[in-house]
Protein backbone atom coordinates (compact mmCIF):
# COMPACT_ATOMS: atom_id res chain seq x y z
CA UNK A 1 0.00 0.00 0.00
CA UNK A 2 2.91 2.29 0.71
CA UNK A 3 4.36 1.67 -2.74
CA UNK A 4 1.11 2.41 -4.49
CA UNK A 5 0.84 5.67 -2.64
CA UNK A 6 4.33 6.77 -3.54
CA UNK A 7 4.17 5.97 -7.27
CA UNK A 8 1.85 8.77 -8.29
CA UNK A 9 3.87 11.12 -6.21
CA UNK A 10 6.98 10.04 -8.00
CA UNK A 11 5.39 10.41 -11.42
CA UNK A 12 3.62 13.66 -10.76
CA UNK A 13 6.70 15.89 -11.08
CA UNK A 14 7.54 14.41 -14.47
CA UNK A 15 4.06 15.15 -15.97
CA UNK A 16 4.48 18.91 -16.24
CA UNK A 17 7.85 18.50 -17.88
CA UNK A 18 6.34 16.36 -20.69
CA UNK A 19 3.58 18.89 -21.27
CA UNK A 20 6.10 21.66 -21.54
CA UNK A 21 8.11 19.59 -24.03
CA UNK A 22 5.06 19.15 -26.28
CA UNK A 23 4.38 22.87 -26.23
CA UNK A 24 7.96 23.58 -27.23
CA UNK A 25 7.74 21.15 -30.15
CA UNK A 26 4.48 22.71 -31.36
CA UNK A 27 5.84 26.16 -31.14
CA UNK A 28 9.01 25.21 -33.01
CA UNK A 29 7.05 23.50 -35.78
CA UNK A 30 4.77 26.55 -36.06
CA UNK A 31 7.76 28.82 -36.33
CA UNK A 32 9.19 26.57 -39.03
CA UNK A 33 6.00 26.79 -41.01
CA UNK A 34 5.92 30.53 -40.65
CA UNK A 35 9.48 30.73 -41.93
CA UNK A 36 8.62 28.51 -44.87
CA UNK A 37 5.58 30.63 -45.72
CA UNK A 38 7.54 33.83 -45.54
CA UNK A 39 10.27 32.31 -47.70
CA UNK A 40 7.78 31.11 -50.25
CA UNK A 41 6.08 34.52 -50.37
CA UNK A 42 9.46 36.13 -50.87
CA UNK A 43 10.24 33.75 -53.70
CA UNK A 44 6.80 34.39 -55.23
CA UNK A 45 7.20 38.15 -55.05
CA UNK A 46 10.64 38.06 -56.64
CA UNK A 47 9.81 35.62 -59.46
CA UNK A 48 6.18 36.24 -60.61
CA UNK A 49 3.41 38.32 -59.06
CA UNK A 50 0.85 35.79 -60.31
CA UNK A 51 2.49 32.93 -58.35
CA UNK A 52 0.54 31.78 -55.28
CA UNK A 53 1.85 29.65 -52.35
CA UNK A 54 -0.37 26.62 -51.77
CA UNK A 55 0.14 24.09 -48.97
CA UNK A 56 -0.33 20.54 -50.22
CA UNK A 57 -0.82 17.61 -47.78
CA UNK A 58 1.95 14.99 -47.92
CA UNK A 59 1.91 11.29 -47.17
CA UNK A 60 3.59 11.88 -43.79
CA UNK A 61 0.78 14.23 -42.75
CA UNK A 62 2.85 17.39 -43.29
CA UNK A 63 2.28 20.23 -45.68
CA UNK A 64 4.33 20.67 -48.83
CA UNK A 65 4.33 24.14 -50.36
CA UNK A 66 3.69 24.22 -54.12
CA UNK A 67 3.59 27.22 -56.44
CA UNK A 68 0.59 27.62 -58.79
CA UNK A 69 0.00 30.20 -61.46
CA UNK A 70 -3.20 32.16 -61.51
CA UNK A 71 -5.77 30.51 -63.82
CA UNK A 72 -6.83 33.90 -65.15
CA UNK A 73 -3.60 34.76 -66.93
CA UNK A 74 -1.73 31.54 -67.66
CA UNK A 75 -3.26 28.31 -66.29
CA UNK A 76 -0.74 25.59 -65.54
CA UNK A 77 -2.97 22.55 -65.33
CA UNK A 78 -5.93 22.52 -67.72
CA UNK A 79 -5.19 23.60 -71.28
CA UNK A 80 -8.88 24.39 -71.77
CA UNK A 81 -8.49 27.33 -69.38
CA UNK A 82 -6.08 29.02 -71.75
CA UNK A 83 -7.47 32.41 -72.89
CA UNK A 84 -7.87 32.86 -76.62
CA UNK A 85 -4.93 34.73 -78.07
CA UNK A 86 -5.72 38.19 -79.41
CA UNK A 87 -5.46 38.46 -83.21
CA UNK A 88 -2.21 39.89 -84.38
CA UNK A 89 -2.29 42.87 -86.67
CA UNK A 90 -0.60 42.27 -89.93
CA UNK A 91 1.98 44.81 -90.77
CA UNK A 92 2.32 45.91 -94.31
CA UNK A 93 5.73 45.24 -95.60
CA UNK A 94 7.20 47.85 -97.81
CA UNK A 95 8.55 46.20 -100.89
CA UNK A 96 11.37 47.82 -102.63
CA UNK A 97 10.38 48.79 -106.14
CA UNK A 98 12.83 47.99 -108.82
CA UNK A 99 13.79 50.88 -111.06
CA UNK A 100 11.63 50.90 -114.17
CA UNK A 101 12.88 51.67 -117.56
CA UNK A 102 11.21 54.38 -119.58
CA UNK A 103 8.87 53.03 -122.25
CA UNK A 104 8.43 55.16 -125.33
CA UNK A 105 4.83 54.88 -126.62
CA UNK A 106 4.36 54.19 -130.28
CA UNK A 107 2.07 56.79 -131.82
CA UNK A 108 0.22 55.79 -134.95
CA UNK A 109 -1.51 58.20 -137.24
CA UNK A 110 -5.33 57.98 -137.07
CA UNK A 111 -7.05 56.54 -140.07
CA UNK A 112 -9.93 58.41 -141.73
CA UNK A 113 -12.45 55.77 -140.68
CA UNK A 114 -11.42 55.83 -137.00
CA UNK A 115 -13.46 58.35 -134.94
CA UNK A 116 -11.64 60.68 -132.58
CA UNK A 117 -11.84 59.47 -128.98
CA UNK A 118 -12.27 62.99 -127.61
CA UNK A 119 -15.00 63.92 -130.08
CA UNK A 120 -17.32 61.01 -129.18
CA UNK A 121 -18.22 59.40 -125.89
CA UNK A 122 -19.00 56.06 -127.50
CA UNK A 123 -17.23 54.60 -130.51
CA UNK A 124 -19.67 53.36 -133.16
CA UNK A 125 -19.61 49.68 -133.97
CA UNK A 126 -18.09 48.84 -137.37
CA UNK A 127 -21.20 47.88 -139.31
CA UNK A 128 -19.71 48.31 -142.77
CA UNK A 129 -17.41 45.56 -144.03
CA UNK A 130 -14.37 45.96 -146.25
CA UNK A 131 -16.42 45.56 -149.44
CA UNK A 132 -19.21 47.92 -148.40
CA UNK A 133 -21.62 45.25 -147.20
CA UNK A 134 -23.27 45.92 -143.88
CA UNK A 135 -23.04 43.10 -141.35
CA UNK A 136 -22.84 40.37 -144.01
CA UNK A 137 -24.20 37.05 -142.82
CA UNK A 138 -23.00 33.64 -143.94
CA UNK A 139 -25.05 33.58 -147.14
CA UNK A 140 -24.92 37.29 -148.03
CA UNK A 141 -22.01 37.11 -150.46
CA UNK A 142 -23.25 33.82 -151.91
CA UNK A 143 -26.57 35.45 -152.74
CA UNK A 144 -24.84 38.55 -154.12
CA UNK A 145 -22.43 36.63 -156.39
CA UNK A 146 -24.67 33.76 -157.53
CA UNK A 147 -25.29 33.06 -161.20
CA UNK A 148 -28.67 32.92 -162.97
CA UNK A 149 -28.80 29.15 -162.62
CA UNK A 150 -28.13 29.43 -158.90
CA UNK A 151 -30.90 32.03 -158.58
CA UNK A 152 -33.39 29.66 -160.21
CA UNK A 153 -32.31 26.87 -157.90
CA UNK A 154 -32.74 29.10 -154.85
CA UNK A 155 -36.21 30.20 -156.00
CA UNK A 156 -37.26 26.58 -156.60
CA UNK A 157 -36.21 25.57 -153.08
CA UNK A 158 -38.15 28.47 -151.58
CA UNK A 159 -41.26 27.56 -153.61
CA UNK A 160 -41.07 24.00 -152.33
CA UNK A 161 -40.79 25.26 -148.74
CA UNK A 162 -43.86 27.49 -149.12
CA UNK A 163 -45.85 24.63 -150.60
CA UNK A 164 -44.92 22.50 -147.60
CA UNK A 165 -46.13 25.25 -145.27
CA UNK A 166 -49.47 25.42 -147.08
CA UNK A 167 -49.90 21.69 -146.73
CA UNK A 168 -48.98 21.83 -143.03
CA UNK A 169 -51.60 24.46 -142.21
CA UNK A 170 -54.31 22.28 -143.83
CA UNK A 171 -54.65 23.97 -147.23
CA UNK A 172 -54.66 22.47 -150.71
CA UNK A 173 -51.75 24.01 -152.62
CA UNK A 174 -53.23 22.75 -155.90
CA UNK A 175 -56.45 24.71 -155.73
CA UNK A 176 -56.86 27.69 -158.04
CA UNK A 177 -56.19 30.48 -155.53
CA UNK A 178 -52.96 28.88 -154.24
CA UNK A 179 -51.38 27.56 -157.43
CA UNK A 180 -49.01 30.55 -157.84
CA UNK A 181 -48.77 31.44 -154.16
CA UNK A 182 -45.48 29.60 -153.51
CA UNK A 183 -43.73 31.49 -156.30
CA UNK A 184 -45.26 34.85 -155.37
CA UNK A 185 -44.33 34.45 -151.72
CA UNK A 186 -40.76 33.39 -152.57
CA UNK A 187 -40.22 36.46 -154.79
CA UNK A 188 -41.78 38.70 -152.15
CA UNK A 189 -39.41 37.39 -149.48
CA UNK A 190 -36.42 38.00 -151.74
CA UNK A 191 -37.58 41.59 -152.25
CA UNK A 192 -38.29 42.23 -148.57
CA UNK A 193 -34.78 41.03 -147.70
CA UNK A 194 -32.86 42.65 -150.56
CA UNK A 195 -30.98 44.80 -148.05
CA UNK A 196 -28.65 41.89 -147.34
CA UNK A 197 -26.98 42.21 -150.76
CA UNK A 198 -26.99 45.99 -151.10
CA UNK A 199 -23.74 47.88 -150.78
CA UNK A 200 -23.42 50.99 -148.62
CA UNK A 201 -20.74 52.43 -150.88
CA UNK A 202 -22.96 52.04 -153.91
CA UNK A 203 -25.85 53.73 -152.12
CA UNK A 204 -23.79 56.73 -150.99
CA UNK A 205 -22.04 56.82 -154.40
CA UNK A 206 -19.64 59.56 -153.34
CA UNK A 207 -22.42 62.04 -152.48
CA UNK A 208 -20.40 63.68 -149.67
CA UNK A 209 -19.64 67.37 -150.12
CA UNK A 210 -17.29 69.69 -148.23
CA UNK A 211 -19.53 72.67 -147.53
CA UNK A 212 -18.11 73.95 -144.24
CA UNK A 213 -21.50 73.49 -142.60
CA UNK A 214 -21.71 72.70 -138.90
CA UNK A 215 -25.40 73.15 -138.03
CA UNK A 216 -28.00 70.47 -137.44
CA UNK A 217 -29.51 68.65 -140.41
CA UNK A 218 -32.70 66.61 -139.92
CA UNK A 219 -34.73 64.39 -142.24
CA UNK A 220 -37.89 63.34 -140.42
CA UNK A 221 -40.91 61.11 -141.04
CA UNK A 222 -39.07 58.55 -143.20
CA UNK A 223 -41.45 55.64 -143.77
CA UNK A 224 -39.91 52.33 -142.79
CA UNK A 225 -41.16 48.79 -143.49
CA UNK A 226 -39.27 45.86 -142.09
CA UNK A 227 -39.73 42.21 -141.13
CA UNK A 228 -39.67 41.02 -137.54
CA UNK A 229 -37.09 38.25 -137.34
CA UNK A 230 -38.96 36.53 -134.52
CA UNK A 231 -42.29 35.92 -136.27
CA UNK A 232 -41.60 36.90 -139.92
CA UNK A 233 -44.38 39.48 -139.88
CA UNK A 234 -43.97 43.19 -140.72
CA UNK A 235 -43.50 46.17 -138.45
CA UNK A 236 -43.99 49.62 -139.93
CA UNK A 237 -43.35 53.15 -138.75
CA UNK A 238 -41.39 56.34 -139.20
CA UNK A 239 -37.75 57.19 -138.67
CA UNK A 240 -36.19 60.58 -137.91
CA UNK A 241 -32.50 61.10 -138.70
CA UNK A 242 -30.43 64.08 -137.64
CA UNK A 243 -26.71 64.86 -137.70
CA UNK A 244 -24.35 67.79 -137.14
CA UNK A 245 -21.70 67.90 -139.89
CA UNK A 246 -18.00 68.35 -139.38
CA UNK A 247 -17.77 70.54 -142.54
CA UNK A 248 -18.91 67.65 -144.80
CA UNK A 249 -22.57 67.02 -145.65
CA UNK A 250 -24.23 64.07 -147.36
CA UNK A 251 -26.97 64.13 -149.99
CA UNK A 252 -30.25 64.20 -148.09
CA UNK A 253 -31.71 61.40 -150.23
CA UNK A 254 -28.95 59.10 -148.98
CA UNK A 255 -30.32 59.12 -145.43
CA UNK A 256 -33.66 57.47 -146.37
CA UNK A 257 -31.76 55.08 -148.64
CA UNK A 258 -29.51 54.00 -145.75
CA UNK A 259 -32.60 53.48 -143.60
CA UNK A 260 -34.18 51.42 -146.39
CA UNK A 261 -31.04 49.29 -146.71
CA UNK A 262 -31.19 48.15 -143.09
CA UNK A 263 -34.98 47.86 -143.03
CA UNK A 264 -35.06 45.44 -145.98
CA UNK A 265 -33.87 42.48 -143.96
CA UNK A 266 -34.95 40.45 -140.95
CA UNK A 267 -34.70 42.94 -138.11
CA UNK A 268 -35.73 44.06 -134.68
CA UNK A 269 -36.43 47.75 -134.11
CA UNK A 270 -33.67 48.25 -131.56
CA UNK A 271 -30.96 46.95 -133.87
CA UNK A 272 -32.38 48.75 -136.89
CA UNK A 273 -32.12 52.10 -135.09
CA UNK A 274 -28.50 51.49 -134.09
CA UNK A 275 -27.50 50.18 -137.51
CA UNK A 276 -28.67 53.35 -139.26
CA UNK A 277 -26.93 55.64 -136.74
CA UNK A 278 -23.66 53.73 -136.82
CA UNK A 279 -23.59 53.54 -140.62
CA UNK A 280 -24.02 57.31 -140.98
CA UNK A 281 -21.32 57.85 -138.34
CA UNK A 282 -18.92 55.56 -140.20
CA UNK A 283 -19.56 56.99 -143.67
CA UNK A 284 -19.82 60.72 -142.92
CA UNK A 285 -17.73 61.16 -139.73
CA UNK A 286 -19.92 64.02 -138.38
CA UNK A 287 -19.85 65.63 -134.95
CA UNK A 288 -22.84 63.54 -133.92
CA UNK A 289 -25.78 61.46 -135.16
CA UNK A 290 -29.25 60.98 -133.67
CA UNK A 291 -31.87 58.50 -134.89
CA UNK A 292 -35.36 58.03 -133.46
CA UNK A 293 -37.84 55.44 -134.74
CA UNK A 294 -41.47 54.87 -133.78
CA UNK A 295 -43.37 51.94 -135.23
CA UNK A 296 -46.18 49.45 -134.77
CA UNK A 297 -45.43 45.74 -134.70
CA UNK A 298 -47.94 43.36 -136.24
CA UNK A 299 -46.50 40.56 -134.12
CA UNK A 300 -48.18 42.20 -131.12
CA UNK A 301 -51.19 43.57 -133.01
CA UNK A 302 -52.39 40.54 -135.00
CA UNK A 303 -51.34 38.01 -132.38
CA UNK A 304 -50.02 37.82 -128.82
CA UNK A 305 -51.32 40.66 -126.66
CA UNK A 306 -53.25 42.15 -129.65
CA UNK A 307 -52.78 45.80 -128.65
CA UNK A 308 -53.64 47.76 -131.77
CA UNK A 309 -53.00 51.26 -130.42
CA UNK A 310 -49.54 50.67 -128.94
CA UNK A 311 -46.36 51.99 -130.56
CA UNK A 312 -42.69 51.42 -129.86
CA UNK A 313 -40.11 54.23 -129.81
CA UNK A 314 -36.36 53.59 -129.94
CA UNK A 315 -33.43 55.99 -130.20
CA UNK A 316 -29.69 56.00 -130.71
CA UNK A 317 -27.55 59.09 -130.13
CA UNK A 318 -23.83 59.32 -130.85
CA UNK A 319 -21.18 61.99 -130.51
CA UNK A 320 -22.29 65.46 -129.46
CA UNK A 321 -25.93 64.35 -129.22
CA UNK A 322 -24.92 61.99 -126.44
CA UNK A 323 -22.61 64.43 -124.65
CA UNK A 324 -24.71 67.60 -124.79
CA UNK A 325 -28.21 67.59 -123.37
CA UNK A 326 -29.18 70.87 -125.05
CA UNK A 327 -28.29 69.52 -128.48
CA UNK A 328 -30.23 66.34 -127.84
CA UNK A 329 -33.28 68.24 -126.59
CA UNK A 330 -33.17 70.52 -129.62
CA UNK A 331 -33.29 67.50 -131.92
CA UNK A 332 -36.16 65.92 -129.99
CA UNK A 333 -38.16 69.13 -130.03
CA UNK A 334 -37.62 69.63 -133.76
CA UNK A 335 -38.91 66.15 -134.62
CA UNK A 336 -41.88 66.68 -132.29
CA UNK A 337 -41.17 64.11 -129.59
CA UNK A 338 -41.03 66.58 -126.67
CA UNK A 339 -44.36 68.20 -127.61
CA UNK A 340 -46.37 65.01 -127.08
Amino acid sequence: MAQSDTLPDAESPSAPSSVNGDKKKRSSSKMGRDKDRSASKKRGNTSDPNMLAVSMPTANGGNAHAERRSSVSKPARDFRDMPEPSPKKKRKRKTATAPTTAVIPVVTAPTPTTPDIESSTRSPSPVIDFDGLSRPSRGTRERLEESDAQKEERLARMKGAVRTLLECVGEDPDREGLLATPERYAKAMLFLTKGYQENVRDIVNGAIFQEGHNEMVIVKDIEVFSMCEHHLVPFTGKMHIGYIPANAVIGISKLPRIAELFARRLQIQERLTKDVANAIMDVLQPQGVAVVMESSHLCMVMRGVEKTSSSTITSCVLGCFERKEKTRNEFLSLIGVNRR
